[in-house]
Parts: C-alpha cells; sequence; structure tokens
C-alpha cells in the first residue's frame, strides 16, 4: 500500500498530540529503498511501519463513527472516481476515502491507506481537473512514503518515544491532519508526482498551479477586508517547512506549460459543478460562519468569472444577510430575487429572502416568502422558528 500527508492550506485547526511509544527498530536492514514508490497490495514490512500503522489504524477506527462523515454515496463514488482516473484503478482500489464536513481547505492521507477529504476543498477547487490535482499531490506523499521517512528522522532525533501530531476537533472527530510535517523536498516531490499524473489522466495540468493562485488570492482577500497584511507567502509555524505558494504556482506553472498536453485535456467543470450542487447551500452555510467576508466574497466571484448563475447569486444573497451590516438586508434581498429570476429551486432561496426582506423593514412581503420556504420545505429543521416568524399558527 502507499502512504503521505496532504498540507496545501488548512486554518483554524485545533492540533492535540498523541504519544506513540515503540520499541527501538532492531532490523535496520529490512528498511526498503526508498528510491522505488511502493506497488498495490503493499504491507508494512519492519516494526516502525508496523508500529505507525497500528496507531493510526485505531484513529481510523474512530473516523468512522464521527458525525463529521458525509454519508452521501453519490458525492462519495464521484470524488473516488476522480481519485481512480487521477492515479490508477489499481492504485486507488485499496484507498478508504472519507468526506468531511469541514469548511476549510484540507485533505489528508494516511499511512495505512486511509483518505480524507474536506469540503471546504469542494467548495475551493473549481473543476474536476483541479480536484484531480490536489488527490495527485495526497497520493504523491502516500507512493512515496514520506510519512514513513519523517517517522524515522524524528526516531533518531528523539529515541524509543516520539509524538504523533493530530487534529482532534471537538465534537469526538479525530483524524490525521498532519503526522509529520514533511520536508520541501517532499513537498516538491509530491507536486511533481501529481502533475505527472493530471497530464496522464487526461487533464488540464495547468489546473495545478492555478489553485495557488486562488489559495493566494482569498488570502489577499481576507487581509484586506481586515485591513491588515496579506500572510500569503509565510512559511512560519505550522508551514515552515513548505515551500511558500507563490513559488509552488510559478514552479507548478513552469511545468506544465513544459509538458506534452494532448489537444483533448480537459478540467470538467461540468461534471464538478453538478457533483456538488446538492451540497451547495451546505457548503456556502458552512463557509459564511467562518465569518470571513473577504474570503467569501473573492470566492464568490471567482466562480462567477463566467457568468452569475443562481447558486452564486444565493450565495451572495445569504453572505451580505450573515454579515449585517448598513444595507447588507438590501442588497441580500435583491441578490435573493435575481436568483429566484435565474431559476434557483432552493428552498432556502426564499428563507434568505424572508428573513433579509424582515430585517429591512419589509414585514409582509418577508412573511410571504418564509411562508414559501415552509411549503417547499415541510421537514426544515428550523421550521417551528421559521413558522413563529412567519405568522403561522402551529
Amino acid at each position: 500500500m502507499k502512504r503521505g500527508v496532504f498540507d496545501i492550506v488548512a486554518t483554524g485547526v485545533l492540533a492535540s498530540s498523541l504519544v506513540f511509544s515503540s520499541a527501538q527498530a532492531k532490523n535496520e536492514k529490512q528498511i526498503k529503498d526508498f528510491s522505488e514508490s511502493i506497488e498495490p497490495g503493499y504491507q508494512p514490512i519492519d516494526d516502525d511501519e508496523k508500529g505507525l500503522w497500528m496507531q493510526v489504524n485505531e484513529v481510523e477506527r474512530e473516523l468512522k463513527n464521527s458525525n463529521f462523515i458525509i454519508d452521501d454515496p453519490a458525492l462519495n463514488e464521484y470524488v473516488r472516481s476522480v481519485l481512480c482516473k487521477a492515479v490508477g484503478e489499481a492504485e486507488c482500489g485499496e484507498i478508504r476515502l472519507y468526506l468531511l464536513r469541514t469548511p476549510y481547505f484540507n485533505a489528508s492521507m494516511a499511512p495505512n491507506g486511509m483518505m480524507q477529504v474536506w469540503s471546504g476543498l469542494l467548495l475551493r477547487v473549481q473543476d474536476e481537473a483541479q480536484l484531480a490535482t490536489v488527490l495527485a499531490h495526497e497520493y504523491g506523499h502516500y507512493e512515496r512514503r514520506h510519512s514513513l521517512q519523517s517517522f524515522r528522522d524524528i526516531k533518531s532525533k528523539t529515541g524509543s518515544g516520539f509524538f504523533l501530531s493530530f487534529v482532534i476537533p471537538f465534537a469526538g472527530l479525530f483524524m490525521i491532519d498532519s503526522i509529520f510535517s514533511f520536508t520541501r523536498d517532499m513537498e516538491r516531490e509530491a507536486d511533481s508526482i501529481s502533475l505527472d499524473y493530471l497530464v496522464k489522466a487526461g487533464y488540464t495540468p495547468i489546473s495545478a498551479s492555478e489553485i495557488w493562485q486562488q489559495l493566494r488570492d482569498e488570502q489577499d482577500a481576507t487581509a484586506a477586508e481586515r485591513k491588515r497584511k496579506s500572510r500569503k507567502d509565510k512559511t512560519g509555524g505550522l508551514f515552515a517547512t513548505h515551500p511558500n505558494t507563490g513559488e509552488r504556482m510559478e514552479t507548478l506553472k513552469a511545468k506544465a506549460l513544459a509538458a506534452n498536453v494532448p489537444d483533448t485535456a480537459t478540467n470538467n467543470v461540468e461534471a464538478f459543478r453538478s457533483a456538488i450542487a446538492p451540497w451547495w447551500p451546505s457548503l456556502i452555510d458552512d463557509q459564511i460562519k467562518l465569518n470571513d467576508f473577504g474570503a467569501t466574497d473573492f470566492l464568490l466571484n471567482q466562480l462567477a468569472v463566467g457568468g452569475w448563475s443562481a447558486d452564486l447569486l444565493y450565495a451572495k444573497g445569504e453572505l451580505h444577510r450573515a454579515r449585517g451590516k448598513a444595507g447588507d438586508f438590501e442588497e441580500a434581498s435583491n441578490f435573493f430575487q435575481q436568483s429566484i429570476d435565474a431559476g434557483g429551486d432552493y428552498p432556502e432561496i426564499y428563507r434568505g429572502l424572508g428573513l433579509a426582506q424582515m430585517r429591512s423593514g419589509s414585514i409582509e412581503a418577508g412573511q410571504t416568502n418564509l411562508k414559501k420556504y415552509l411549503e417547499l420545505a415541510p421537514d426544515a429543521k428550523d421550521k417551528l422558528m421559521i413558522s413563529m416568524i412567519a405568522g403561522v399558527a402551529q
């Protein structure tokens, strides 16, 4: 089997440490040459690797029962299909994929074949080729056994005891975000591997560079809204071992332009948008709750380069309604109405429109739209609250 940990920008993460005690490896000659990638069907060889897998297996057992898991067969199957297309059917067959409802741009892959993809990533990548880039990057770490290399490096410095760093959000979710901080060379190698996979799979390789450009621009937007200096190229702290985003963007761009790309290369944007469409209201809701107006507004404008769809107009309305500054409720009402006029049929559009109208003083119109929401979503979780606001007898 194969391994790796994906470390593309993640923020707002709670870190904890889990002590792992291991006996000194007595069979150093069993250590395999890292110059060769491991193949499908691989199993751990020596004490170090077996111990590492054992700990990660425990974490995976906890993860399976987490409330953060997105239990949507269609969405899970789509993301898996992108992984398999990118790295190969045999290679992806042993990967256990978990989609997690966590609104940050991140994914990770553990040494035992457990892969996580966070929902914030699905909101930020713009097409299937960009999603494939992330998955292939993770698989590159996994394939080259970067975790084990880092594991042994830490062990050589600390002796028989060492710490595995886990991400443990509240509500009992145990999941690995970053077992070790990979070296810059490891990150560069995973980037290069992902680009090779993209070309081989028939995806547009420039997508690998575009992701970093988008992340840099999002960080600029956050900084501008908060009147702070952008930290887009900072690599200190948690990301001290990473090449900065500017370097990665330019390196990947140069390699993509030099690659032999067939005319049939695609980014499959329509397939990607169709796959995440049912989750769009939830993804937007989670993003808005981060209270980062600048980044969210940037994301929406970035996605609207080809035109403002009903989905994007709905999201723009929710963004202004959530901020609630002077003029925001009127702006929100306009965006919700534009979304409806563009064919938007989410029940949530009428809820947002009704609430925005009521906050801006249009009580009767607001209640009418809230009643429309209740008609379209009779089993809504907020049915009781909305009924009270709309003046509907229970």
